[in-house]
């Protein structure tokens, strides 16, 4: 059997073949062949309790049996009347009625008596005596009633077919008559997760394995959708176990999603599996994630090979597992919100594939400003962290910094209005502030994007940013960031606000093994480093402490080895991959990591003038004076808050 299987997956290693349609036409091509095939139809309908409808969709017209109000309703406290007994009545010339068999006090609510066709309200009465009242204008016919049929007439039409139910169209059907009503079927979805390194959340992890996590998500969208996720358990990389599961499920099942080999790899069996049991119509997309994305079907039902990396897998859900689910509900895909942003640097891509790049995103000034964040396709904290999606069409090779683009909404857009930007250097403590900020100010929110000081600074002199967070020591004076600021920012008025003081060093193994004690140590034992990127404040303090040492950065094994936070920096030399890396002494603790200290540097933010007495930076300031902010910084060790919301500079004057 192992030779069998060994002869298949050199087979499939040389025959495999991806496609490379573009998006439109293979989504096309394939709702098309489901639609002509009738797997996007909806199921048989089913009738439900009214009251658990909420959500669901339509599988006809729904007609009402009785009136509402299905009897004549006075619509207010007073007196039933016959309107034309009170005609002529006036200031000068007052009319008294007496209280009878058609003349009666009602309640809201109550039946009119018969004969009466009017209602006059209790304040606009005058009672003489217990039965006797007076009035001083006269009533119109059907004044102050509900009559019958006026919210819902008996076979009036309350809602059509293919509505999807909200709570108020339940209270319509209610008053219409109706307990239950037919809607279509959720359709059922497996979801198959496959792959030998796959283990369940919250196992003991050892290396080579990899949480399976892809389904929960995927489960998750499709229920938002209106599906049923039905997860199954992980199936190894066994063509003949993954084959039986498969015919297994496309049997149960609605829709089948295969999450992960549907690449080109020796183990990625989906492609000849569906196409062994039914049909494969296209097997690659041109867009970026999610190219390998498998679209098929096995016995009448839509089968999708899902990839495997987490973004990829959601991108593959959103466009061609959505319209699925939408389509078998018998309803149509809700239009995703939009807004113009403006894009805060350059992003390229490659010409010929449609790339959904992630955005962070903030309101700065009148303007939406985008900022592109992780392309990676397994790095499900992107998707996380992104506040949107934007399309780079395939035809294009990016967008330039400037460039006015729309951008798929992953949150409100009042909640991007909201949001405090600071792009600049990456510290722990920003995560710490935008969680105390969000507590204090449930609608506030604090975007941070991670491109260096020097970055941040340029980011203000384009107008991208609230603020900057900058720690740029001045090699000459031993200060921190002014002299950068009258360089760079020559002209615009900004206030330096101080958040932190922090320990730099370097960061190295448990019990700090090759024994460094500083940067020197670095080039003469040969040991392998990682930096940060330029323009980095960390990577500007490295190279001052090599020029104090006369040590070449070419003599750094490792120097162009770039990462982009302290953190990352912290789980390169936690894995391994690195001997030593610059940073601050929170991320050394955070991963139990040795500490070479070698300097306090100050950790400032620049807010530029017209936006210090803002609510962005208002809010900020406030949180920072908290006791509890502070005191949670200080538990990460290596911070000082001696001078935490303190104006460092104000050049407004």
């Amino acid at each position: 059997m192992d030779g069998l299987f060994g002869e298949r997956s050199e087979i499939m290693k040389r025959d495999v073949y991806l496609d490379d349609k573009p998006l439109e036409e293979a989504l096309a091509e394939y709702l098309d062949y489901l639609a002509g095939i009738g797997a996007l139809a909806p199921g048989p309908s089913e009738m439900i309790a009214v009251e658990e409808a909420a959500g669901r969709v339509t599988a006809g017209p729904v007609y009402a049996r009785t009136s509402s109000p299905h009897y004549h309703a006075s619509a207010v406290d007073g007196v039933a009347v016959q309107a034309a007994d009170t005609f002529g009545a006036s200031d000068a010339t007052p009319k008294r009625l007496t209280l009878g068999t058609q003349i009666a006090v009602v309640d809201t609510g109550d039946p009119l008596p018969p004969g009466c066709d009017a209602v006059i309200m209790i304040e606009d009465i005058h009672f003489i005596d217990e039965d006797v009242f007076e009035i001083t204008s006269g009533a119109v016919p059907w004044q102050h009633v509900r009559v019958i049929g006026e919210d819902v007439v008996a076979t009036e039409m309350i809602v059509p077919a293919n509505h999807r139910l909200r709570p108020v169209d339940l209270g319509g059907i209610l008053a219409g008559g109706l307990t239950e009503i037919a809607v279509h079927p959720r359709p059922r979805v497996a979801l198959l997760p496959t792959g030998t390194e796959l283990v369940q959340p919250g196992v003991s992890l050892k290396p080579g394995d990899i949480i399976e996590y892809n389904t929960r998500v995927l489960g998750a969208m499709v229920a938002k959708w209106g599906g049923v996720p039905i997860r199954h358990e992980i199936t190894v990389d066994d063509y003949q176990a993954l084959k039986e599961r498969l015919q297994a499920a496309v049997s149960d099942f609605d829709v089948v999603l295969i999450n992960a080999g549907s690449s080109a790899g020796r183990e990625d069996f989906t492609a000849e599996l569906i196409g062994e049991l039914g049909r494969v119509l296209t097997h690659g997309v041109a867009i970026k994630p999610a190219k390998p994305v498998i679209l098929g079907e096995v016995a009448g039902k839509p089968v999708v090979g899902v990839p495997g990396y987490s973004v990829s897998a959601v991108v593959a859900a959103e466009l061609f597992v959505r319209p699925i689910i939408y389509n078998k509900l018998g309803a149509a895909p809700p239009a995703r919100e939009k807004a113009n942003a403006i894009v805060s640097r350059k992003i390229v891509s490659p010409m010929g594939t449609e790339e959904f790049v992630r955005v962070k995103m903030g309101q700065v000034g009148d303007k939406i400003i985008a900022t592109a964040i992780s392309r990676g396709a397994g790095v499900i904290m992107s998707m996380v962290r992104a506040d949107g999606m934007l399309r780079v069409p395939r035809l294009s090779e990016g967008y330039n910094a400037g460039d006015s683009v729309t951008v798929e909404l992953m949150r409100p857009l009042e909640e991007i209005r909201e949001t405090t930007v600071i792009i600049g250097s990456h510290d722990i403590t920003l995560d710490v502030l935008a969680n105390h900020l969000r507590k204090k100010y449930p609608v506030a929110t604090l975007s941070s994007a991670n491109v260096g000081s020097l970055g941040g600074l340029s980011a203000l002199k384009r107008g991208e940013a609230h603020c900057a967070g900058t720690h740029l020591l001045d090699e000459k004076t031993g200060d921190y960031n002014v002299s950068y600021i009258k360089r760079l920012l020559a002209g615009q008025p900004v206030v330096l606000v101080n958040l932190v003081h922090r320990e730099q060093g370097l960061m190295v193994a448990p019990g700090n093994p090759h024994n460094i004690r500083g940067v020197e140590d670095l080039a003469a034992g040969g040991l392998s480093y990682i930096n940060r990127q330029r323009g980095a404040g960390t990577r500007i303090l490295f190279d001052y402490k090599l020029q104090e040492h006369n040590i070449n950065p070419d003599d750094i094994k490792g120097y162009e080895h770039e990462e982009y936070t302290h953190m990352a920096v912290a789980a390169a030399v936690a894995s391994g991959s690195a001997d030593a890396g610059m940073g601050i002494r929170a991320a050394a603790l955070a991963l139990g990591l040795d500490f070479v200290p070698v300097m306090e540097e100050r950790y400032d933010l620049c807010i530029p003038g017209p936006y210090y007495d803002t609510l962005y930076i208002q809010r900020l300031l406030e949180v920072m004076a908290e006791p509890a902010f502070q005191q949670e910084v200080n538990a990460l060790g290596g911070y000082d808050l001696r001078d935490c919301g303190k104006i460092m500079y104000d050049s407004r004057e």
